[in-house]
């Protein structure tokens, strides 16, 4: 009798209590509310939808995570890591990219020195010099700066040595000598 409750006792012990539901695997991830696998490859997945808001305090999303994003219109996966999460737009129409309003920068004094990625672009784009017949007076732009990734694409590190660039597009950069007339910076904006 001892026996048969030590086995009871051990089978107990080896019990898992998930709140998460697994369709055809015994271990969905702890992140996951669903964790569906399709052995036939013959049915499709209806997403969990949420604002950004909400997508962003999902607490250690997995790798991979799927949700439907409500704010930005999109299919949102997690492309880093359940510490540091990378949210992505997945669904064709908002993988857009735009390059930079042509700018100068100043590089007349070494030293330190910041830029506004994000305001040059709203002063460029939203008051253009000319426009085709039946464009709208202002190119559409992002409310927020957060609405985007900045990214440097090309510089001469020769030239200036870029330290930062926020979440809100502000660069912060060093100047390490005057520039020539061929030096130039590549910027690029993706939607987030």
């Amino acid at each position: 009798m001892t026996q048969l409750y030590l086995v009871f006792f051990l089978l107990w012990l080896n019990l898992s209590v998930y709140s998460q539901i697994g369709i055809n695997t015994e271990t969905p991830h702890r992140s996951a509310a669903l964790d569906v696998n399709a052995p036939n490859n013959d049915k499709g997945l209806l997403l969990p939808t949420m604002t950004t808001s909400e997508k962003n305090a999902i607490a250690n999303p997995a790798n991979s995570l799927l949700v439907y994003d409500t704010d930005k219109n999109c299919i949102s996966q997690n492309l880093g890591s359940e510490i540091a999460p990378a949210w992505t737009c997945l669904t064709l129409f908002n993988r857009k990219f735009l390059y930079m309003p042509s700018i100068n920068i100043k590089t007349t004094v070494p030293g330190n020195a910041q830029l506004d990625l994000y305001k040059i672009y709203k002063d460029q784009f939203s008051t253009p010099m000319s426009i085709s017949a039946g464009g709208p007076a202002s190119i559409p732009s992002f409310a927020a700066a957060t609405d985007l990734y900045y990214y440097v694409t090309y510089y001469d590190p020769t030239l200036l040595t870029i330290n930062s660039i926020d979440a809100n597009g502000v660069m912060d950069y060093t100047v390490l000598r005057n520039a020539n007339f061929d030096a130039y910076m590549n910027i690029i904006f993706v939607i987030r």
